[in-house]
């Protein structure tokens, strides 16, 4: 009878294990995630955009010879000061003279073949007189001094040119201003027109920057309805200075793909020195009803952004598509998507999922309610003292304070 019962318990052992075997075991509860989180409110945000600018000058011309030749000076050099009809470089002169020579020579030989011309004409007219000549071999006559006048005066005008070129032997600076380039050294051939020097007018100067193409509207607007722009010198310590858009480029640059921006900055005598490197602040206009959040809310869903709302009645994670226009320091810029009083989720966005349970996170540094009221030490009652030991708090307490 003892082995049949023992055996009968083997069984049942064993069909208990099986069954367990077979059977599926329950997934774990998930877990109730604590989530940092901010109430949304409305208000007004504006992005400030900063782009490296320089200091230029309004006019900037590069100075070069008229004619070609051999260069045999240059007395001017890289940030020299110059007046107006100062001499910046020559060229070697003589062939320049010869010519101016030549053109002479054809004036002289030209006055003398309209004298003899003249002389000609006049003996033929008193010929004609007397009935020795044909009134057409006169006209011929008349026809070559014609011909001499024109001759002379066309010498005349090619001995001018020839002067003029000997005077571009020596390049002069159209106005005041400062030498900003030299491309040219002594010893070296140019040809009419190259680039020589360049030269920094006297005048107003502008910052010139270049911005993307996705800003240039925001430039565009700026610039409709003359709103200043702030420059800061990266030199200096003074406050930033006031400028106005005056011209933004038609074309992006085909290598950096920007748009090339210019703004007034006024006179020399106030502007900042050529060559100085600058940052242009440009304010895009406030907009009002938006919403600020922690850039740490937003994640990516579905080719866009989006944040994670606590649901109040349920106590759930709910995903909210949003629309970011920009960011200010640490914070996004929401301009559609959250209403005011939503709870958006600001820690621990990338661990959640949709319609999992949350709780909001309390922070264990955080003063506790009431704890701002002074702790008082009791001594416990005998009859508490006497109660077996279960791990509670003791249910009376006398308020004799410890000596």
């Amino acid at each position: 009878m003892n082995r049949r019962l023992s055996s009968a318990a083997l069984l049942s052992s064993a069909l208990l294990l099986i069954l367990a075997a077979c059977s599926k075991t329950a997934p774990p509860p998930e877990p109730v995630r604590a989530v940092k989180s901010v109430l949304i409110a409305a208000t007004t945000a504006g992005s400030n955009y900063e782009y490296a600018g320089e200091i230029r000058a309004r006019v900037e011309s590069r100075l070069g010879f008229r004619v070609g030749g051999k260069m045999v000076e240059r007395p001017a050099n890289v940030g020299d000061t110059v007046r107006a009809g100062q001499v910046l470089a020559r060229l070697d002169p003589r062939d320049l003279r010869l010519g101016e020579d030549v053109a002479r020579a054809a004036v002289a030989s030209a006055a003398v073949n309209l004298q003899q011309a003249e002389a000609d004409f006049k003996r033929y007219r008193d010929l004609r007189d007397q009935g020795f000549i044909s009134g057409a071999e006169l006209e011929r006559r008349e026809t070559t001094l014609k011909v001499a006048q024109a001759q002379l005066a066309q010498a005349r005008a090619q001995s001018g040119v020839q002067g003029n070129q000997a005077g571009y032997a020596a390049l002069t600076a159209d106005a005041a201003g400062v030498i900003t380039g030299v491309d040219v050294e002594p010893g070296m051939v140019v040809a009419a027109g190259a680039p020589v020097l360049r030269l920094a007018h006297d005048g107003p100067r502008d910052v010139v920057f270049s911005v993307p193409e996705d800003k240039v509207a925001l430039v565009q607007a700026v610039a409709a309805r003359q709103g200043p722009i702030q420059v800061r010198l990266w030199s200096s310590d003074r406050d930033a200075v006031p400028a106005t858009i005056r011209e933004i480029s038609a074309a992006a640059d085909p290598v950096t793909r920007t748009f090339l921006v210019k703004a007034d900055l006024g006179s020399a005598a106030t502007a900042p020195r050529l060559g100085q490197t600058a940052t242009v602040a440009i304010a895009a206009p406030r907009l009002a009803g938006v919403a600020r959040v922690p850039l740490s809310a937003l994640k990516e869903h579905q080719g866009g952004s989006s944040v994670w709302i606590v649901d109040p009645a349920s106590m759930t994670a709910v995903v909210r598509p949003v629309q970011v226009g920009g960011a200010e320091g640490n914070e996004a810029i929401v301009l559609a998507g959250l209403s005011p009083g939503d709870r958006v989720v600001t820690a621990g966005v990338h661990v959640l999922s949709a319609g999992q349970k949350v709780r909001l996170y309390a922070d264990p540094e955080a003063p506790l309610a009431g704890a701002s009221a002074p702790v008082r030490l009791v001594r416990a009652s005998p009859a508490a003292a006497a109660l077996p030991s279960t791990g509670a708090a003791p249910v009376a307490a006398t308020s004799a304070p410890l000596r």
